[in-house]
């Protein structure tokens, strides 16, 4: 029998003395104990008797098969109803979950009593069932053989086709059952735990079967086991805990009782009371003993299993039993295991740790047992605020605000300053979790009444101006301060009552510091005004920063009424103050172009129905000033929208604005006339004062032109006749040049937008053609301007202007606008392409070197980084959209590896929208770009040679020949390099750009032709495919070229075909020859079936062994997999690994990576790997 097996009562772990036995001690609070009517041995007294007379309850199963489960069965196997409905196991029962738990742990119970053979076998075959067996233990197996022969024989019956079982199987029904399969444990415990438990055979029995399969190689069964072992002991921990408290009960009682006088004494009831605390002595002590079994013989060995679900099973439970009974395991022998498990490689396991230790420092009286936990773990719990998992992190972060609110001087103020920089973190998870720990440690008041009585004797409103001097102390010493909206956005939840005390900002700002305060510095002032900006958005817009969360999300109506209320409270607020902050800060720039972001928050009828406007007349003039004095293009710019906001229609106050708008314009076009006039006369003669009027009222105008329709000040012909000066003269400044631009270009926009918007006729349309035709053309010249940001400017509004002016202007039934549409010529393609090349595929040496020697610091090289990627970006544009023709791409395609790391994303999505638009012409282009590139050419043909086996040869299928007829293709080529038109032309010429430009297309074409036929008939010999394969009906144009010429496609039939592509001038480029265009077709009939077969199956094994934890084989070793054995699989893997790399998204794992750019697996799948805003 099974009981004669009781391998789990010894101590067979390997841990080192017996100091982890489970020491059950007797210090709980007092509970009364129930009234003894009748005792048994190892029962619990007065419950025996309750217990023999009672009734089983039937559950609904049992009253249909009229039998208890235990008659249910013939030699132990299940049997089912007549009518094939009904649940017969318990299996069946607790997996549907129709009847109550404790019915059926009623009945099971019942059943004990008749056959406790049967009934202990039906809970066997609950367990093996439960772990996906579809075998099933017989009562003659129960009988006469050891559990190791039976769970063996049990291996042999699981389904080797399927690795599910019902723990890891998903869906609702399989959710619930893991819920009913916990619960019927702790039932059956609970309802056990006054006599069963302690006739020493169910629990022996359940627990040397528990213990066996936790030690299978069966993943089903290890799993199973140790979920129902745990549970069983959390159950136990908690019988426990029980019988602690009536012995302290028993013990208090009997103690009292002793103490009275003797005649009073009654000597029976010391007696019951001696017998009564020495059977719940006997009880606890084999509670313990169960105890020590289960945690011994399972948790000891499954805390560290190979699956991380497991593990977690084990330390989630160990947290619940130190948590309800910490008198017996809150101590280093079992923080020990948590302590450990902080390190898993899972983040999963890591998870479970943070939070069963949340549940223990949450309690304030458990702190002393955890102090020196703390102090030896402390440091590995702050590092994982840096956990590479954001749950781990967020969680990490929350049991360190636990730390710090039990016991401050647990974390030193380096512990704290790694947890203060995450509230930057773009995740805002983490960043809420880190200002909450921020607002415990430095925004929390300590004294509320104390601090408001000290501010009223100040004489200020709000008791909060500490602690907002506090906020700008942290936010000036974090030296982030474009990152104000992360700080504000991670204290919101938190810290919402400070960040909102708009009226005790304003006093810090407007007020002279009160006796006992200190006057805020200039930088403290600059700060503390960006922070009130940004609480003032946060309220306003109720979600968070850019960069912070997936986008809006819909607000609940508690959170929209919300929102509503502080909008009207900062409008109210800031109506009055905002004047009076502007007043005194117009001066500084900075200040300024702040504070003029209040007003785009505000609720603007609050004037009108408030009557306030009088303020608005302050604020209007402050404004007014402000123009005046400042030339800053951010203060502009603000100053621009403030007034766009505040000429809203849907605003009543808007004809005052637009009066105040339109004067204050007026008098800038006037003054721009005027000193227009005065520069182009005086031309070379002017002076610094001449320019510096001319500079200063044409930024001015750019700025509000940006925001406002000026069309009818007539701006352009100010600036056209500028620009055209500067062109023939030489010596215009490049400021005023780069303001006329930008000035010009708003101006043809806005009569853009009139003409889309109303009924336009011929004669405006001729007008605005004339004009943009002029514009263009002065932009076309000032690519050849000695000042780079001259250049650039242009360069970009050219970019725009092809865009906004193309053939998609007249889609969305705008015929009629067609007049407008401008086609660039090739000669203006070649100069864009020239300035690509000149101004983007630069070295960083040349870079500082154009900067004149300056040396550059990081920030500077981003921002020229940034510079110079947008530039390419809007080239590309003009590529994709069809407005430059595609061929041209193929300078850009070759710069890919070279400058993978800058430009690698952009480029990779230009040859995905291009593939997109057309393939073939796509195929084309990037075949040019191969073969100017030789090295990229080279190394095409070694990718491919690498892994063409013989064996690929000997296979007689079709779907070899594009690849090899490709690597063929490439091979000739290579040997053949003299014969290419382009190496012909030269190697330094030909693709490489020279300083004068590149010469002009149609010569370059007739050098092209003269050898292309010849070249085409000598390749033809070479290109030699294995006998046995059949050609396709698609091959290569030079296949195509020696068939009949019967089977020869009808140059004019197909409009796009290789004829119409080579004399269609259209379509003639002079860096794609004749030889190029009729070897597309070799790139795109190549082996892409083969190369995307063999990237899918790579990537398929490569899943397979990364994540072998989840989907691994029935048998398996049952510790964690040693490092050696995950090289071997990596090992194993190589080839398919390296040919399916795909592309980071990460720049610096780019550089690492260097992903073939020609690999079919990038050209054909890998469309989603890559996301750029800008297209």
């Amino acid at each position: 029998m099974i009981t004669s097996e009781l391998p789990v009562l010894q101590d067979t772990s390997n841990e080192s003395g017996a100091q982890d036995a489970v020491s059950l001690s007797m210090s709980m609070s007092e509970i009364e104990d129930p009234e003894a009517k009748g005792k048994k041995k190892r029962g619990r007294p007065g419950k025996q008797q309750q217990t023999s007379n009672k009734k089983p309850r039937k559950s609904p199963t049992d009253k249909a098969i009229g039998v208890t489960r235990g008659r249910g069965k013939a030699n132990g196997v299940a049997q089912h109803n007549g009518d094939g409905g009904e649940p017969v196991t318990l299996f069946e029962v607790v997996k549907l979950g129709k009847s109550a738990m404790q019915s059926v742990v009623d009945d099971w119970i019942e059943s004990y009593k008749q056959d406790r053979d049967i009934a202990l076998l039906d809970l066997i075959n609950f367990f093996i069932q439960c772990s996906g067996c579809k075998g099933t233990v017989r009562i003659e197996m129960f009988r006469n053989m050891q559990n190791a022969e039976i769970i063996r024989k049990m291996t042999e019956e699981f389904d080797e086709d399927s690795g599910d079982y019902p723990l890891t199987m998903p869906g609702p029904l399989w959710k619930k059952f893991r819920y009913n399969f916990c619960e019927f444990i702790c039932v059956l415990i609970r309802q056990c735990q006054y006599s069963i438990i302690y006739d020493e055979y169910m629990m022996d029995t359940v627990i040397s079967l528990l213990t066996g399969l936790s030690d299978s190689q069966v993943r089903a069964f290890r799993h199973t086991s140790t979920l129902a072992a745990m549970k069983l002991m959390t159950a136990l921990v908690n019988v426990a805990l029980n019988l602690s408290i009536h012995q302290d009960n028993t013990q208090r009682q009997y103690e009292a009782e002793r103490n009275k006088m003797a005649g009073k004494r009654a000597n029976e009831k010391l007696e019951l009371l001696l017998q009564k605390r020495k059977e719940l002595q006997e009880n606890q002590d084999e509670i313990e003993n169960m105890m020590n079994s289960i945690f011994k013989g399972i948790f000891v060995h499954r805390y560290r299993d190979a699956i991380a679900e497991i593990r977690a099973i084990c330390i989630e439970e160990i947290g619940v039993w130190m948590k309800m009974y910490s008198d017996a395991f809150l101590n280093d022998s079992y923080l020990k295991y948590v302590g450990w498990t902080l390190h898993d490689r899972q983040g999963e396991v890591r998870l479970k740790c943070l939070k069963a230790l949340q549940n223990l420092y949450t309690n304030r009286e458990l702190f002393p047992k955890l102090e020196l936990f703390t102090n030896r773990f402390k440091d590995r719990i702050v590092s994982m605020t840096l956990d590479k998992e954001y749950d781990v992190a967020v969680e990490a972060i929350r049991l360190v605000t636990l730390i710090l609110q039990g016991s401050e001087d647990a974390l030193s103020n380096e512990d704290c300053e790694n947890v203060y920089h995450l509230v930057y973190s773009a995740h805002r998870p983490v960043a809420v979790a880190a200002g909450e720990f921020l607002h415990r440690k430095l925004f929390s008041r300590h004294d509320p009444q104390a601090e408001e009585a000290l501010a009223k004797r100040r004489g200020r409103s709000s008791p909060n101006g500490n602690l907002i001097r506090m906020l700008v102390l942290f936010f000036l010493e974090s030296e982030l301060h474009e990152h104000a909206a992360y700080l504000v956005d991670s204290l919101w939840e938190s810290s919402q009552e400070l960040l909102k005390d708009w009226e005790c900002m304003t006093e810090q700002l407007l007020e002279e510091p009160v006796q006992g305060e200190e006057v805020l510095s200039d930088r403290q002032e600059s700060a503390l005004i960006e922070l009130m900006v940004c609480t003032i958005r946060q309220a306003a817009e109720a979600h968070p920063p850019v960069g912070r969360g997936t986008g809006k999300r819909v607000l609940t109506a508690k959170e929209r009424k919300t929102q509503i209320d502080d909008k009207n409270k900062l409008t109210e607020h800031f109506i009055m103050a905002l004047p009076m902050l502007l007043s005194k800060y117009q001066a500084d720039s900075e200040k300024v172009a702040n504070l003029l972001q209040i007003p785009q928050f505000f609720d603007l009828d609050v004037y009108s129905a408030g009557r306030m406007e009088k303020h608005l007349d302050a604020l209007l003039k402050q404004i007014r000033l402000v123009v005046e004095k400042h030339i800053e293009a951010d203060v502009l710019e603000a100053c621009s929208k403030t007034y766009s906001i505040l000429c809203s229609e849907e605003y009543t106050i808007m004809n005052r604005v637009d009066i105040a708008r339109s004067q204050l314009i007026d008098e800038m076009t006037d003054r721009f006339a005027h000193s227009v006039e005065e520069l182009l006369q005086e031309a070379e003669e002017a002076d610094d004062d001449d320019i510096y009027n001319v500079l200063s009222t044409l930024k001015r105008l750019t700025a509000f032109h940006n925001a406002h329709d000026l069309t009818r000040w007539d701006l352009f012909g100010s600036c056209y006749r500028l620009l055209k000066a500067g062109i023939e003269q030489g010596s215009m400044p490049e400021q005023i040049a780069v303001q006329a631009l930008q000035c010009s270009h708003y101006s043809i926009l806005w009569q853009l937008v009139k003409i889309t918007e109303g009924a336009p006729s011929k004669d405006d349309l001729v007008a605005l053609r004339r004009v943009v035709k002029s514009f263009l053309a002065v932009c076309q010249q000032c690519l050849s301007n000695v000042n780079t940001p001259v250049k650039e400017q242009a360069f970009m509004l050219l970019c725009d202007l092809l865009m906004i002016f193309s053939h998609q202007l007249v889609s969305g039934g705008r015929e009629g606008l067609q007049p407008l549409v401008f086609n660039p010529d090739t000669t203006l393609q070649n100069e864009l392409l020239n300035f690509v090349l000149d101004h983007v595929f630069i070295d960083q040496d040349d870079e500082s070197q154009s900067m004149e020697g300056d040396e550059e610091d990081e920030a500077n090289k981003i921002e020229a980084l940034h510079k110079r990627r947008n530039l390419l970006a809007a080239f590309s544009k003009l590529i994709i959209y069809d407005i430059v023709d595609m061929p041209a791409a193929a300078d850009i395609f070759k710069h890919y590896m070279k400058y993978y790391n800058d430009y690698g994303d952009i480029i990779k999505e230009t040859l995905s929208k291009t593939r997109q638009t057309d393939k073939i012409l796509c195929a084309k282009t990037l075949i040019l770009s191969l073969q100017q590139n030789r090295s990229l050419y080279r190394h095409s043909h070694s990718y491919l040679e690498k892994f063409m086996s013989e064996s690929m040869s000997e296979r007689r299928e079709d779907v070899w020949l594009p690849l090899i007829s490709y690597r063929n293709s490439l091979l000739t080529g290579g040997d053949e390099d003299r014969m290419s038109v382009t190496s012909g032309s030269s190697s330094k010429t030909g693709s490489i750009r020279s300083k004068k430009g590149r010469p002009p297309l149609h010569k370059k074409r007739i050098e092209e032709e003269s050898s292309v036929e010849g070249s085409w008939m000598m390749r033809n010999d070479t290109l030699a495919t294995p006998g046995a394969l059949q050609t396709p009906q698609l091959t290569s144009t030079v296949l195509r070229e020696n068939r009949p010429a019967e089977h020869m496609p009808d140059p004019d039939s197909e409009p796009g075909s290789e004829n119409d592509f080579v004399h269609n001038p259209q379509m003639q480029m002079s860096w794609l020859g004749q030889q190029k265009m009729e070897e597309v077709n070799r790139k795109d009939r190549t082996g892409m079936n083969y190369i995307k077969s063999r990237s899918n199956q790579g990537v398929r094994q490569t899943v397979r062994g990364l994540m072998e934890d989840d989907a691994e084989p029935i048998f398996e070793d049952v510790m964690m997999s040693s490092r050696g054995q995950l090289e071997d699989m990596n090992e194993e893997f190589e080839d398919t690994m390296v040919i399916d790399l795909p592309p980071s998204r990460n720049r610096r794992e780019r550089a690492e990576l260097r992903p073939d750019f020609f690999d079919s697996a990038a050209m054909i799948e890998d469309e989603s790997g890559f996301s750029m805003p800008m297209f």
